[in-house]
């Protein structure tokens, strides 16, 4: 879980973090993303608005309208990820400055 935040928070110094729900939420002029403290075997992130972030973020799954999830079973696959996820952070800070 500290993996996965560090990453987050390391990608663009304009993202925050807060409690909300009764789980860590990153945030940058909404909410991006939080991890889900139920999840015990792995880290489960939930992208609120997924489904809106721009560009191709293979990484992302789920087919909801809304909300899309990344899964991290290990720090090793947070490693393999931190791309991956980087890119999705960057892409939501890039979206949210273009009004989108």
């Amino acid at each position: 879980m500290r993996a996965v935040r560090d990453v987050i928070l390391s990608t663009d110094p304009r993202v925050t973090e807060t409690i909300k729900w009764q789980s860590p939420t990153f945030v940058y002029q909404g909410n991006i993303a939080s991890i889900n403290p139920q999840a015990k075997a792995y880290v489960s992130l939930m992208f609120h608005r997924g489904a809106e972030i721009s560009g191709d973020h293979p990484e992302l799954q789920g087919g909801g309208e809304t909300a899309r999830y990344m899964r991290f079973d290990s720090v090793e696959d947070v490693a393999a990820k931190r791309p991956a996820l980087a890119a999705v952070v960057r892409a939501w800070c890039a979206d949210r400055d273009a009004g989108v």
